[in-house]
């Protein structure tokens, strides 16, 4: 007996019992048995599938994908991959309900479509671990999930798709088109100044402003700045909204070197990227963003040229004496033709100098020697410009020309040895 003369048979028997309790009046007091009838004769079916593909693509997909699945979640659904396998092609999905979701397609030889819910861990495991360069996964009408690929044989249990929630959708959309390696430098060059803790949720996001031709990313965390402007081709005008860190750290890892582009699509609540295959959905940050614009100083007493390597490789050689238990501001004097660093802890002493070009008058201040590495790893060109006001102010950080980039770091107050 066939697929299809099974359903049919299944329905004539539902239909059957259906009647029976109708006209005997039980069915209003056994509901639940009718719903259990209904779930084993009509329900069941609905989530076989067979396809096969190719392991390589389903373990970029499936790899990709797991970063937006939640890792802790009171639905079991959530934990898991979608995978829906549609005419010729299959459909992945990883969702975490509260802040990032994540979906792509490969091509597949689908011979039956279906629906399936898979532990994103234990799926990705097996198909890491797979010998073959194909692989062939089953479903059946218990959500048992076969996987074969060369002499390797898998029988896991899938969760219906139907416990998996939805998306959510992007209403009032707006947005622009940008190209793939400028928006991964903007992102790079800004996601080291998020903050990581929760004390203002709006901060462990990234503010972007569209407007005048221009796209501009700034990001805050109470010690530090980043700023980074590129111009777009774009009519949008007065558009402001701030993603997740996390979200834009998925979108980085799939964004490609190259200049085609990518699309970002914002709604009143929501913002979609397409990137290739991919698509990554995100919740937009509410609250009160920083007026960063206020806390750029606008003035100067000191300017500095230098060679960017001179200043990280000097950071990073008095670096060695602080460790996280052993913590110390380096110290940093700015001078006629010289920068001089030092840094000093209960374990040793620490000095080094490299040459620069200066203008205005001498500074001393002090820094925190990651929140300095940063800034100076993440600014483009052989080197920078440094503008200081006094030992209180936030550095400046600068490229040569132009202002595609602005750093500020705050100084940390010193003591005396």
């Amino acid at each position: 007996m066939g697929r299809f003369e099974k359903s049919k048979a299944k329905v004539l028997i539902f239909s059957t019992f259906f009647l029976l309790f109708h006209f005997s009046g039980l069915y209003t007091t056994v509901p639940k048995f009718i719903s259990i009838l209904f779930i084993l004769f009509v329900k069941e079916g609905t989530h076989s599938m067979k396809f096969t593909c190719e392991r390589q693509l389903l373990l970029e997909a499936v790899l990709n994908v797991q970063h937006a699945v939640s890792s802790k979640s009171s639905i079991p659904a959530l934990q898991g991959i979608l995978l829906k396998a549609k005419q010729n092609s299959l459909f992945l999905c990883g969702y975490d309900a509260e802040m990032l979701g994540m979906t792509t397609e490969i091509q597949a030889d689908v011979l039956e479509t279906g629906t399936i819910v898979l532990s994103a861990k234990l799926f990705g495991d097996i198909v890491r671990r797979l010998p073959d360069e194909s692989v062939h996964i089953e479903t059946d009408e218990k959500n048992i999930t076969a996987i074969r690929s060369g002499q390797s044989h898998f029988s896991i249990v899938g969760i219906p798709a139907e416990e998996y929630p939805e998306l959510p959708k992007i209403s009032g959309e707006r947005g622009i088109r940008i190209s793939n390696h400028v928006l991964k430098d903007m992102i790079h060059q800004t996601i080291f100044a998020v903050a990581d803790n929760d004390a203002k949720p709006i901060h462990t996001g990234t503010l972007f402003e569209i407007g005048n031709g221009k796209i501009r990313l700034v990001s805050v965390d109470g010690y530090r700045l980043a700023l980074r402007e590129e111009m777009v081709n774009s009519e949008e005008q007065n558009l402001s909204f701030v993603v997740p860190g996390k979200a834009l750290l998925e979108v980085s890892k799939l964004l490609p070197e190259n200049d085609e582009n990518c699309s970002i699509q914002v709604g009143s609540r929501h913002i979609l990227f397409i990137v290739g295959n991919y698509t990554v959905i995100a919740r937009l940050l509410e609250g009160q963003f920083l007026d960063y614009r206020s806390a750029i100083p606008q003035k100067s007493s000191t300017q500095i040229v230098l060679k960017t390597s001179d200043f990280i490789n000097s950071v990073e050689r008095v670096s060695l004496l602080i460790t996280d238990r052993l913590k110390s501001p380096i110290r940093c004097i700015f001078e006629e033709n010289a920068v001089r660093l030092s840094s000093y802890t209960p374990i040793g002493r620490a000095s080094d100098q490299f040459p620069e070009k200066s203008e205005g008058q001498p500074v001393e201040m002090g820094f925190n020697n990651h929140y300095l590495l940063d800034a100076l790893r993440n600014a483009e060109g052989d080197q920078v410009r440094i503008e200081l006001n006094g030992p209180l102010s936030p550095m400046k950080v600068l490229p040569m020309e132009g202002n595609s980039f602005l750093f500020l770091v705050l100084p940390v107050r010193l003591k005396s040895e």
